[in-house]
């Protein structure tokens, strides 16, 4: 891949390039989460994390910010597929605002993979889905409601303490689960996540070159 050239181009219209381009044209994997510092490391933005790796593991773009979209950049390719690495700047509440600038279609939506922590999963679980409901998850039902459709897959990692049988343990009460969200994962819990992280990062590759159909069959039973 060779971007170089690309990359040497003024920012503004390096990201109006990348809209209109990889709109068309890319795969898109976006993670979810808060934008502000403070939220970095917690657990509701383990799905913002999660894309921000693959930009590394990929050797994609450097993030640029595109003002006009309010979201974070990073493309590259995965084989012969354009793939564009997004990052929304809004609130999770408003996710689907900076989503639909880049899905307009049905059609687009099953190129769409959303990345978000789910309290109805075991913390070291996750679950792949597709044309499924938000399951309360805000975030989720912002995109889905702003694209009009919730045909578009969804990488749901676990976010919730359980027993040794394997029964939830998630908070309840909005308050409750506003504060247990919004803490950041203890060191044990991190070594949970990163095994998660790592799946994460081969079923994503799946996604990009063969669809979430195929995603959902060689990973769901793995996760």
């Amino acid at each position: 891949r060779n971007y170089s050239l690309f990359l040497k181009l003024p920012q503004d219209f390096a990201s109006k390039f990348c809209a209109v381009y990889f709109k068309v044209m890319a795969i898109i994997i976006a993670g979810l989460g808060n934008p502000d510092k403070k939220y970095e490391g917690t657990r509701h933005n383990v799905g913002r994390d999660f894309v921000s790796s693959l930009q590394k593991k990929w050797d994609f773009s450097d993030w640029k910010e595109n003002k006009k979209t309010k979201v974070l950049e990073s493309f590259g390719a995965v084989g012969k597929m354009k793939v564009l690495l997004v990052l929304p700047q809004t609130y999770m509440n408003e996710s689907g605002t900076a989503v639909l600038k880049y899905v307009t279609s049905k059609k687009g939506a099953e190129k769409l993979l959303i990345v978000h922590d789910d309290l109805d999963l075991p913390l070291g679980g996750a679950k792949i889905s597709f044309n499924r409901g938000s399951g309360g998850h805000r975030g989720v039902l912002s995109v889905a409601k702003q694209i009009k459709t919730e045909g578009f897959g969804r990488f749901r990692v676990g976010i919730s303490p359980s027993t040794p049988s394997g029964k939830l343990k998630k908070p309840t009460g909005e308050e409750k689960v506003l504060k247990f969200v919004l803490g950041k994962f203890s060191d044990k819990e991190e070594m949970e996540i990163k095994k998660v992280l790592k799946k994460f990062a081969e079923a994503s590759g799946v996604f990009v070159e063969e669809g979430i159909m195929q995603m959902m069959t060689k990973w769901n039973g793995r996760l």
